[in-house]
């Protein structure tokens, strides 16, 4: 897996490019997703802006993929059995915005440049089958979703996870977009975010990375838009490259010591022996079992809440509890600890059993 960055040459200036590679790249993104899906003005003047910018993310390290379509190749003169432009471009791989016959995307991943033939995995056909009837060299092919500028135009999850099935059945390498909300430049005029699901265009990009690492079904995950704040680079990098994922929390008002630790310093288990009710992490109670932990704050726990068994839960005292449906806590067992946030709730269901957790203090 790897992290990617867009850029749109045509719309920014070099040293802003380049600017924005260099801190992507120490914060180790490696992939680069450009477009050159039409060409306004002088067609040398715009290849120059481009190929430097290409060139320059090549040299510091990063892969660059350019997403072209057949009407730029027929306008640069370029065919599909000769792919030296991109070569001499310094491309990684070109991505085909629109696709040819199947043939076609076989025969180029046979070029002599070793370059990476990237198709759209958005579209729900037996597109990838009709390729792989051609006898491709796999190593040279590779999918991404499309990103979609209109609100409410994004992929359902269930049409995202039946699309990114047929390319996992092939095992070739996956990308999808996340979308910045400082990011304002886009391949066309009007954009609402640049996201490959809809339901990420609201989400902060931590949310949305977290989602993409949970699902472990996409290899490459790029930020749509250009250009992502500082912030957002470093937030989206910290959630990728945590050996765990972490959900965040809101805590509740005057909690002691011990509760506070178990909540945010421990590493917590989902246990596989699941109920429907409860998301039980188990192994604080043994830490902490002979600390009091004194009833308190024993309201009806709702969905999201997260809650600590007290001194009245015999030898479950300690345990961590997420509420997965709203609980009554008439025998005030529970104390409330806190919530989790709508974000972090949604991704819960994406979470593995025996797999590990962290929680954080959030918003």
């Amino acid at each position: 897996m790897t992290l990617g960055i867009s850029l749109y040459p045509e719309k920014t200036s070099f040293e802003e490019d380049k600017d924005y590679i260099r801190r992507a790249f120490k914060l180790g993104y490696r992939r680069v997703f450009t477009s050159l899906l039409e060409i306004e003005g002088d067609t040398k003047e715009v290849m120059n802006s481009f190929s430097n910018t290409v060139k320059f993310a090549k040299e510091i390290g990063m892969d660059v993929v350019v997403d072209i379509n057949p009407q730029i190749m027929k306008q640069l003169a370029i065919s599909y059995d000769d792919l030296f432009f991109f070569a001499d471009l310094g491309a990684y791989a070109i991505r085909l915005d629109m696709g040819f016959t199947g043939r076609e995307e076989a025969e180029m991943t046979r070029n002599p440049y070793g370059i990476k033939i990237e198709v759209n995995m958005s579209i729900g056909t037996k597109y990838i089958d009709n390729i792989m009837s051609f006898s491709p060299d796999r190593k040279n092919l590779i999918g991404s979703h499309n990103f979609y500028p209109m609100e409410f135009s994004g992929l359902s999850e269930s049409h995202f996870e039946k699309c990114t099935s047929q390319f996992r059945n092939y095992q070739i390498e996956t990308a999808a977009f996340i979308t910045s909300k400082k990011g304002k430049i886009g391949p066309w005029p009007l954009q609402d975010g640049l996201c490959t699901l809809e339901q990420h265009r609201t989400q902060s990009v931590t949310s949305q990375i977290m989602y993409y690492k949970l699902v472990d079904s996409i290899n490459t995950i790029i930020i749509g838009n250009a250009y992502a704040s500082q912030a957002e680079l470093e937030a989206i990098a910290a959630v990728y490259f945590a050996t765990h994922p972490s959900f965040s929390v809101v805590l509740n008002d005057n909690l002691t010591k011990i509760e506070k630790a178990i909540i945010l310093d421990e590493l917590h288990s989902f246990r596989g022996d699941r109920s429907d009710f409860l998301l039980r992490s188990s192994l604080p109670r043994f830490k902490y079992k002979k600390e009091a932990i004194s009833s308190k704050d024993n309201r009806d726990l709702k969905k999201g809440d997260i809650a600590i068994a007290n001194n009245h839960f015999g030898q479950y005292k300690g345990e961590l509890h997420i509420a997965l449906k709203d609980i009554a806590n008439d025998k005030g067992r529970y104390n409330y600890v806190g919530t989790l946030t709508p974000e972090a709730f949604s991704l819960l269901d994406k979470l593995q059993p025996w797999s590990k957790f962290r929680l954080s203090e959030g918003e």
